[in-house]
C-alpha cells in the first residue's frame, strides 16, 4: 500500500478525551446498532458486530481521525434489499451470500482508495445527494410502520405499503404506545442532556423496563442475542451467483464511500482538520471486509456518532477504537439481557433516524430553487424510493452534468464573437474599422476562455449562413482550453473553408492547442504561413499580400 501510513492519526496525548468520546459514542451507538440489525433482516447481533468491526478497523486505518463508523441508515436500507433479493433467487444461500457481498464491497473500497478515487465520490451534486438521502429517510420510516403497529414488518417498501391496510385493521396497542413514546423521547429529550444520557439509550432502557411489567408476549421483542465473540464464516461464491454478488457489492461500496466521505467533511468542519479521502476508503474497506467475515452489517462513517464523539472530546482514532471495544464488552456481558428490548422501541428510534436523514432545509427551499434543480432532486427521491439507489444516483449525476454543461456552454458562447465588418457606436474599435474597410471580404472569429464540446456545436450554428467572405481569421489568443469536440469543429471549419476556395488564418494558437489540432490532423492542410502570433500580424499580412 504505497503512500499509506498506518497509525499516524493515533496519539496518546489526547487519550483521556478520546476515552470520554469513545465511551459516550458507544452508548449512542448500541441502540442504533441493534435497531439497524433488526431492520436489515440479519438480526440485532449483526448490527452490533458491524459497529464493532467497522468501527474498530476504520478508526485504526482510516483517514478521518475523529470519525466513528458503523452501520448507518442508508447502508442498512441497501443491505435489507440485498438480503431480500439474494434470498429470493438463492434461498439455499441464506444470509451467508449477503455477507459475501459485504466482503466484496470492502475489497472494492480498498481498491478505490489505492487507486486514489476518493476525491471523486464527493463530486456528486448536492441536489442528487439531497434526493437520495431524503429517499432513504422515507424508506426507513415506511419500513418501521409494521413493527410499530405490532407486526413483523417487511424489508421491502412496496410490500410494506401493500400490507399497511391489513396492519391498520389489527393494531397492537401496547407496541404502538411504546413506539410513540420512543419517538417522543428521542425527539423531545433536551439536546444538552444527550451528553450525559443519550435519548436512544434512554428510550431503550425505559421501553425494556415496560416490557418487564407487561404480561409475557404482550409486545414483540428482539429475542435472544448471542453473548459470545462471533465465529468466522467463509464467503460463498459460485458462478450462478456472481452477477447478484457483484451488483450488491458495487452498490454497497459506492454508497458506503459516499456516506463516509460526506461524514468526513462534517468532521473536518468541526475539527478544522483535513481528512485523507483515499486512506479513509481503505480503512472503511478493511472494516467492511472483516465485518463480512464475522457476520456483521456493512458500515460507513456515521454522522451523528461522529458529531457526538467530537463534541465529547474525541480527537484521534483511539476514540473510535474505544467505542468498538466498549460495544464488544457490552455484547459479551449483556447480550443475554438484550432479548427483552421491544421491537416497537427500536422502530421508534429508527423513525427518528429517518426523520433526521431527510433533507428538510432543501425541501423547504424547493420552491425557490431553479425548476431543473428542484425537478432533479424530486426525480432522484422518486427513483431512490421506488426503483433503487444506483439507478437514482446514475440518472441524477447524468442529468445534473447535462444541466451543468448546458449552463457552461451558454456562458462560454458569450466569449465567441463573429464579425464581418459591422461598425457600431460613435467610437468604433480599430479592428472593426479595418474589417469594414475590407468590405465583407474578411471575417473574424474570436474564441476566448475554456471551450467545451458544447461550444463546438454552438460554433457551427453561429457560422451557418456566413459564406460571403473570402478570408476568415480564427483568433484563439484568448482560448484557455480547446476541447476535442471544438478542435474537431475547427478542423471541419478549415476543411470547409478551403473546399470553397477561401483562406483560413489562425491567430494566437498555443502550443497545447497546436499539438491537439495536429494530432487530429486539423493543421495538415493549413499553410504554415497562415499562422500568426497576433491579430495585428494577420491583418498586416492581408494588407500586404492581399490573398487574392
Amino acid at each position: 500500500m504505497r503512500g499509506i501510513t498506518f497509525f499516524n492519526s493515533l496519539s496518546t496525548r489526547h487519550l483521556p478525551r478520546d476515552f470520554a468520546g469513545g465511551l459516550t459514542t458507544a452508548v449512542v451507538a448500541l441502540p442504533l446498532a441493534l435497531a439497524f440489525g433488526v431492520a436489515s433482516g440479519a438480526g440485532p447481533a449483526a448490527g452490533v458486530y458491524g459497529a464493532i468491526f467497522v468501527g474498530f478497523f476504520a478508526a485504526l486505518f482510516g483517514g478521518t481521525p475523529a470519525q466513528v463508523s458503523g452501520p448507518t441508515g442508508p447502508m442498512t436500507v441497501v443491505m435489507a434489499g440485498v438480503f431480500t433479493s439474494i434470498q429470493a433467487k438463492h434461498p439455499e444461500a441464506g444470509l451467508l451470500m449477503g455477507f459475501s457481498a459485504v466482503i466484496l464491497a470492502g475489497i472494492l473500497q480498498i481498491g478505490f482508495g489505492l487507486l486514489k478515487l476518493g476525491k471523486y465520490f464527493i463530486l456528486v451534486p448536492y441536489s442528487v445527494v439531497s434526493g437520495f438521502m431524503t429517499g432513504i429517510g422515507v424508506i426507513i420510516i415506511v419500513l418501521q410502520l409494521g413493527p410499530i403497529l405490532g407486526h413483523s414488518g417487511t424489508p421491502s417498501l412496496l410490500t410494506t405499503l401493500d400490507y399497511f391496510p391489513e396492519w391498520l385493521a389489527v393494531i397492537s396497542w401496547h407496541d404502538l404506545t411504546l413506539g410513540l413514546l420512543a419517538i417522543a423521547g428521542v425527539c423531545f429529550w433536551p439536546h444538552r442532556w444527550n451528553v450525559w444520557l443519550p435519548s436512544p439509550l434512554l428510550v431503550l432502557l425505559l421501553g425494556t423496563l415496560c416490557v418487564l411489567w407487561l404480561p409475557e408476549g404482550a409486545v414483540a421483542t428482539i429475542g435472544a442475542i448471542p453473548s459470545a465473540f462471533p465465529s468466522l464464516q467463509w464467503p460463498m461464491f459460485s458462478l450462478d451467483m456472481l452477477d447478484d454478488l457483484l451488483y450488491a457489492a458495487v452498490l454497497l461500496a459506492v454508497l458506503g464511500s459516499i456516506d463516509s466521505l460526506l461524514t468526513s467533511l462534517v468532521a473536518d468542519n468541526l475539527t478544522k482538520q483535513q481528512h485523507d479521502s483515499d486512506r479513509e476508503l481503505i480503512g472503511q474497506g478493511i472494516g467492511n471486509t472483516v465485518a463480512g467475515f464475522f457476520g456483521g452489517l456493512p458500515g460507513a462513517g456515521a454522522t451523528m456518532r461522529t458529531v457526538v464523539n467530537i463534541r465529547t472530546g474525541g480527537k484521534t482514532g483511539y476514540s473510535g477504537i474505544i467505542h468498538s471495544l466498549v460495544l464488544l464488552a457490552v455484547m459479551l456481558g449483556a447480550g443475554q439481557y438484550a432479548g427483552h428490548i421491544p421491537l416497537a422501541v427500536l422502530a421508534g428510534i429508527l423513525i427518528k433516524v429517518g426523520i433526521d436523514i431527510i433533507d428538510w432545509p432543501y425541501l423547504r427551499r424547493l420552491g425557490q430553487l431553479p425548476l431543473d434543480t428542484a425537478a432533479l432532486m424530486v426525480l432522484v427521491l422518486f427513483l431512490t424510493v421506488f426503483v433503487d439507489l444506483i439507478t437514482a444516483v446514475l440518472v441524477g449525476v447524468f442529468l445534473s452534468n447535462m444541466i451543468t454543461v448546458e449552463r457552461l456552454t451558454t456562458i462560454q458562447l458569450d466569449n465567441v464573437h463573429f464579425k464581418s465588418g459591422e461598425v457600431t457606436g460613435p467610437d468604433p474599435d480599430p479592428v472593426d474599422e479595418w474589417l469594414a474597410a475590407q468590405q465583407g471580404r474578411v471575417a473574424l472569429l474570436s474564441l476566448a476562455g475554456p471551450l467545451s464540446f458544447g461550444v463546438g456545436r454552438g460554433l457551427r450554428r453561429r457560422l451557418a449562413g456566413h459564406v460571403s467572405h473570402e478570408i476568415i481569421i480564427v483568433d484563439l489568443t484568448g482560448a484557455q482550453l480547446v476541447g476535442t469536440s471544438t478542435a474537431m469543429i475547427l478542423d471541419e471549419l478549415i476543411r470547409n473553408e478551403q473546399h470553397h476556395q477561401r483562406y483560413v488564418l489562425l491567430v494566437g494558437i498555443s502550443e497545447q492547442t497546436s499539438a491537439d489540432l495536429k494530432r487530429l490532423g486539423a493543421l495538415q492542410f493549413l499553410d504554415d504561413r497562415h499562422r500568426f502570433a497576433s491579430l495585428r500580424d494577420a491583418m498586416d499580412y492581408i494588407d500586404r499580400d492581399g490573398l487574392h
